[in-house]
């Protein structure tokens, strides 16, 4: 059964209520007509920008986009790529893709003109539709890009070297075509960070997205009386399948452009939010606006806020903790998962396990994990291994590129490159990645520890702990440090602090500036260890 059987089982059952809503705090709505599509009341030129569509014209639109690509020559297995930011337009595009049975590719909103075309060749894409935030990156490589595949542009005033998605699809049928869609068929290519040089493609069946849908709505307990804030991109496997589980349930969902705490808060409390999904970075922006008084909890109506919950990164305990100072009420889950098993759930804490704040979980519905060796076999329990899962949602392979597929799916495991340890009750923790593994004089220092550890300290707003060269130990560890607004700490400070750290993990080298994360809240390392790895081999050889 493909996901596109939930999207039309809610247009049935729920089709006049809510299922999608758009806010953009940063934009003023200015439009003077009422869109008859999504029954909104006249705003004023001063309201924020928000709009909303029920169950039954999401599924319309799914049907009028499927039919467009249809009678432009789209058959099952082509592939038709999304570049566009979090809109309303957004899902119901995916899902007029799906409908079609051709696969889904979302580009990340990110990628420079070159990565765009990149992924387009990788993935053989034969259509792509952009948004307007995007007409510069497609511009300049238009005359190359378009010569195999179409452009499709979603937004007002339509550039010359594309055509217009409301034109193309406002003739067409909201009929859902008659094709037959099974488990087995292709559904959705992903792109990997690229930490490793440019992004790997990654391969998904129908069953992967159904699989993960499931998930989500039981591991969240997802019910019709819900209503999801979506703040993540969409092109991410994490955002997309987390709303998943409101697909399956019929209940609303928040697109939410903007990560300011008070634009969170906001809409929390004026859309009636119950389930939130944060990263760190936003997670701990809230906090500190709390704690400076910016912002206070008695000014938002908070109280259905049931469920609080972290992804696609490690999660610091203390931050739990300061958490539940504010929040004691919240229910709080984490998950872990990659793109390669479609997203969020193969690893999971449950709301039930809070003692375990620190761990990554134990394995999800429907998943098995394993710690093992380099050499495949299973570790002792409480020693460090890499992490290996296997489920329903693992990826077909890295498309066109059989030996990187190889080198991760061995038996049906995915070895995901994580190292994590087990404790006596099975639960999981992530130590870190194995490339970020700093070896030092010949011991293993994991910089998730070493970030744990500092971010308890009260002046420190995020920290990344990278290897920095050296001749005598071979790596030491560096720490970058981004300090709080309106606070200052010196160098020997935070090394006075770092004392309570085992003296062969301590940092190094302390380095004060900004912590760049990428759009899913991961710490861009591989761009840190390009800056400061590059700076410090230049320095100490000066030195010498």
């Amino acid at each position: 059964m493909p996901v596109t059987d939930f999207l039309v089982r809610n247009a049935e059952k729920y089709g006049n209520e809510t299922a999608l809503i758009e806010l953009n705090p940063e934009q003023k709505d200015t439009r003077r007509v009422t869109w008859k599509e999504y029954s909104l009341i006249q705003p004023s030129t001063e309201a924020s920008y928000r709009r909303e569509i029920t169950w039954h014209v999401f599924n319309e639109k799914a049907n009028r986009m499927a039919n467009m690509l249809l009678s432009r020559g789209i058959k099952k297995g082509d592939k038709v790529a999304i570049l566009m930011m979090n809109c309303l337009e957004w899902l119901p595009i995916y899902f007029g893709i799906l409908k079609t049975g051709a696969i889904a590719v979302p580009f990340n909103f990110r990628y420079s003109s070159d990565e765009i075309k990149y992924c387009a060749d990788l993935a053989e894409v034969d259509i792509l539709l952009f948004g307007p935030e995007f007409i510069g990156r497609i511009e300049s490589i238009a005359d190359s890009i378009s010569k195999n595949r179409l452009l499709i542009y979603v937004g007002e005033g339509c550039p010359t070297f594309a055509e217009s998605y409301r034109e193309l699809v406002a003739d067409c049928s909201s009929v859902a075509p008659d094709i037959k869609i099974t488990d087995d068929d292709f559904a959705a290519i992903y792109f990997s960070s690229g930490t490793t040089g440019f992004p790997k493609a990654i391969l998904h069946k129908h069953r992967s997205l159904m699989h993960a849908a499931i998930v989500e709505q039981k591991h969240h307990s997802t019910s019709r009386d819900d209503c999801f804030l979506c703040i993540p991109p969409l092109y991410h496997t994490g955002a997309k399948m987390h709303w998943m589980g409101s697909l399956v349930a019929g209940s609303k969902a928040v697109l939410l452009r903007g990560t300011k705490p008070q634009y969170i808060l906001d809409a929390v409390s004026k859309e009636h939010c119950t389930i939130v999904w944060l990263l760190v970075p936003w997670a701990q922006d809230i906090l500190d606006a709390l704690d400076r008084g910016d912002l206070k909890i008695s000014d938002f109506a908070l109280s259905q806020w049931r469920l609080m919950h972290i992804g696609a990164q490690p999660v610091p305990p203390s931050l739990i903790k300061h958490w539940r100072d504010y929040f004691p009420n919240h229910q709080y889950d984490t998950n872990y998962g990659l793109s390669e098993s479609i997203g969020p759930g193969c690893v999971h804490l449950g709301v039930e396990n809070i003692h375990k704040v620190g761990a990554i979980g134990v394995p999800g519905f429907g998943w098995e994990c394993k710690i093992v060796d380099d050499s495949g076999n299973p570790v002792k329990q409480g020693e460090c291994g890499e992490l290996c899962v296997k489920g329903p949602g693992v990826m077909e392979c890295y498309y066109n590129n059989p030996e990187a597929t190889a080198e991760v799916l061995k038996d049906g495991w995915l070895y995901t490159g994580d190292v994590a340890k087990q404790d006596d009750d099975g639960f999981i923790f992530l130590v870190d990645r194995k490339k970020d593994v700093i070896v030092s004089g010949g011991e293993n220092l994991y910089p998730v520890e070493i970030e744990n550890f500092i971010r308890k300290f009260d002046k420190v707003n995020d920290v990344a702990v990278i290897g920095l060269p050296d001749r005598r130990q071979g790596e030491i560890a560096g720490a970058i440090i981004s300090i709080k607004p309106g606070m200052t700490c010196t160098e020997e400070e935070m090394n006075e602090y770092c004392l309570g750290l085992p003296r062969y993990k301590r940092p190094r080298k302390i380095i004060f500036a900004e912590v760049p994360r990428n759009p899913t809240g991961k710490i861009e390392k591989p761009l840190l260890r390009k800056t400061y790895g590059k700076e410090h081999l230049v320095a100490y050889e000066n030195e010498g």
